[in-house]
This record gives structure tokens, sequence and C-alpha cells, in this order.
């Protein structure tokens, strides 16, 4: 360590604390991103039970702006499908980058802790 010098051991060390500091926020972004797309596949699928209780018979709206629109209950159930489908992978994509993040974010603490620890006491 003693072969750096001080302008480049303190460029090492901010650009590892901003990447730490990057990653902590984009993960918690992330998160959040995931925990809302959980609770709108929860409502989905609550929607769907619900739906699937009814008799066929039954007229279904869907909300179109300012106005409802009937809609057919097999129609309707297949949009809610549809739906449900691409908020699980829209979970999925999301729970990887928040994996990704996680590791790039220990990757620096980590960096840090060791530039920290071989530090020449003075």
């Amino acid at each position: 360590m003693s072969t750096l010098s001080d302008e480049t051991l303190r460029k090492i060390l901010v650009q590892l604390n901003q990447t730490a500091i990057q990653s902590s926020r984009a993960l918690a972004i992330s998160k959040q991103q995931t925990a809302g797309k959980e609770r709108e596949r929860r409502i989905l699928q609550l929607t769907m039970d619900e739906i699937n209780q009814m008799d066929t018979g039954v007229n279904l709206y869907k909300g179109v702006g300012k106005m409802f629109l009937m809609v057919p209950s097999t129609e309707m159930k297949t949009n809610l499908k549809t739906q449900e489908k691409e908020l699980s992978d829209d979970i999925s994509s999301l729970n990887k980058k928040s994996k990704y993040l996680e590791k790039q974010y220990n990757d620096a603490q980590n960096q840090l802790r060791d530039i920290f620890h071989h530090a020449p006491k003075q």
C-alpha cells in the first residue's frame, strides 16, 4: 500500500465510497419498486379470486378513463392473468437487480474495510 501516493489512494477511496452510496440508493429504490409490484400483484390476485367466485353471466366492467366499459368475463380473466404474469416478470427482474446491487454494495464495503485494515498505522 505504501507504493501508492496519497492522492491516488484518496481517489480510490472516494470512488469506492461513491460506488457504495450509489449502490445503496439504487438498492433502496429497487426494494420500493418490488414492494409496489408485490402489492399490485396481490390486488390482482384478490380481484381474480372475486371474479372466479361469480357466475359467468355476471356483467363485469373495466374502468377506462372517466367511464366504464362492459367486458366479457373471459376477456377480463385473460387480461388479469396477463397483467399478473407481467408483474411477476417485473418482480423477478427487480429481485435479480437487487441481488446484483447488494453484491456491488458489499464488495465496495469489503474493499474499503481491506484498505483501512491494511493501512499503515501512524
